[in-house]
């Protein structure tokens, strides 16, 4: 993340406050929207809806608690939490890595991936007509090209499983 010493900054033009702001209102405003829809329709907030897709897209469907908590930006305590949650509700299971005893593995079970199917339809419909309908072809990659600048500053090492989307690894042609 870069730093800058606050007395060498200039203010914000007014088309720089503009995008800011928005940018601001949409990261306030999306995670409501997709948590409501989310909760109503499988009882998961949209966090634990990551948690559990990062999860079914790692090798065997299984991944450390520690790279799971970086692949999300969670605390350690947040993702052991939420994993707890999702747990109790027989999506996800727990247990000692098999290389090294101190370290947690999470894995996704058979019903959280069921969950996740059920959910998907409604999640992406969500998304459509909330951020990707209302852009064209041409914004749609700009938006991409933006956030891959954006997370380039702030997730430089690529830990989290957004800084390495890739619409070829999602199965959509580029």
């Amino acid at each position: 993340m870069t730093t800058i010493e606050p007395r060498t900054v200039q203010p914000f033009t007014g088309p720089e406050a503009t995008a800011w702001a928005r940018l601001v209102a949409v990261s306030e405003l999306l995670p409501t929207v997709l948590d409501a829809q989310l909760l109503r329709d499988v009882e998961l907030t949209h966090f634990e809806y990551l948690v559990l897709s990062v999860l079914a897209a790692s090798p065997e469907r299984t991944s450390r608690m520690t790279r799971l908590a970086s692949q999300t930006n969670a605390t350690l305590p947040r993702l052991s939490h939420v994993a707890r949650r999702l747990e109790e509700k027989g999506l996800l299971e727990r247990f000692p890595c098999p290389e090294d005893k101190r370290a947690t593995n999470a894995r996704l079970t058979a019903a959280g991936s069921a969950v996740l199917e059920d959910a998907a339809p409604g999640h992406i419909a969500t998304v459509r007509a909330n951020v990707l309908d209302a852009l064209g072809p041409d914004e749609l990659e700009q938006l991409a090209a933006i956030g891959s600048r954006i997370l380039g500053r702030l997730d430089p090492e690529g830990r989290l499983s957004a800084s390495q989307c890739d619409s070829a690894v999602l199965g959509e042609p580029r």
